[in-house]
């Protein structure tokens, strides 16, 4: 069987996948990166076949179209996957761009900054959700800080970098996880969509190349954010493996039903047409390859 594939968006340079096309190939995913700029509208168009989407991050915001004219065709690809069933998932201004296309509200600048290391509690909705439930349901692997957790839950600890965020959830999202210092941090829509505001895909280092001006402009110290950042690295890479290693399992499932789906379909054609389903099961797509007439064609 082909390996399904994650398509991984960067939506400008500094905003690299990072962590994640090699935790996603441990998982049996291949996760190619396509710059947003090169970022088709449709899903027809994409290079190759597409079983799953990350939409990443990055400093703008997700209808700042002067600045980046692609964000049209992200918003529409976007709008495709979701009704399509394709599994998504959006990192910070991807989680502000699926907000934003489902009929939330995204603020810039909103004071809901946070950078660094953060402390995020996972909300009730998350014990039953397919990318959360097992950060929930194995407290081993979360920190032990009940008086930081803002709703008593299981808390995460995962890096955070931004001044925008979600001020009001579309209809009919499932809020997930909030944080003291940012209200919405994860949500879902329907069975395959999420946005989340962290960075699972950073780890620690990544915080030794941030604008130290721009941090302390911001009343941030670079060094205290990268010292504790590296206390907390061992946690947050188990988290955010976890997570990301959930989604890769959303992602093969929904490969494999598709994939049945089409199947099911040839099998079916096969039979409309007055020929023989295959004994051992394959797909019309196998058999008529195995044909003579079809080693003819182009």
């Amino acid at each position: 069987m082909t390996r399904p594939r994650v398509l991984l968006v960067q939506n400008t340079a500094r905003s690299r996948p990072g962590r994640l096309p090699g935790w996603l190939a441990d998982e049996q995913v291949d996760a190619p990166v396509v710059q947003g700029s090169d970022l088709p509208g449709r899903l027809a168009d994409l290079p190759g076949p597409v079983d799953g989407i990350v939409l990443l991050g990055g400093g703008l915001m997700p209808d700042e179209d002067g600045r980046a004219p692609f964000l049209a065709r992200e918003r529409a690809l976007a709008r495709e996957a979701m009704a399509a069933g394709v599994p998504l998932l959006g990192i910070c201004l991807g989680a502000q761009l699926v907000a934003h296309v489902a009929g939330g509200r995204v603020t810039p600048r909103s004071g809901e900054t946070e950078r660094g290391s953060c402390a995020i509690t996972l909300l009730e909705a998350a014990a039953d959700d397919a990318l959360f439930g097992g950060l929930v349901s194995h407290p081993a692997d979360l920190t032990a800080a009940p008086a930081a957790a803002p709703a008593g839950g299981p808390e995460l600890r995962m890096i955070e970098n931004h001044h925008d965020s979600i001020t009001a959830l579309p209809p009919g999202a499932v809020h997930l996880a909030t944080s003291a210092a940012c209200r919405v941090q994860a949500f879902r829509l329907g069975a395959t969509t999420w946005g989340v505001q962290f960075h699972p895909e950073v780890s620690a280092e990544r915080l030794a190349t941030w604008d130290e001006s721009d941090l302390a402009h911001g009343g941030f110290d670079r060094a205290a954010l990268l010292a504790e950042a590296r206390a907390d690295a061992p946690v947050n890479a188990v988290q955010a493996r976890a997570l990301v290693g959930a989604f890769a399992a959303v992602v093969r499932a929904a490969a494999a039903a598709r994939g049945t789906a089409a199947a099911t379909r040839g099998t079916v054609a096969e039979g409309a047409a007055g020929e023989p389903a295959p004994a051992d099961g394959l797909s019309a797509r196998r058999a008529a390859s195995a044909s003579p007439a079809a080693a003819s064609r182009p």
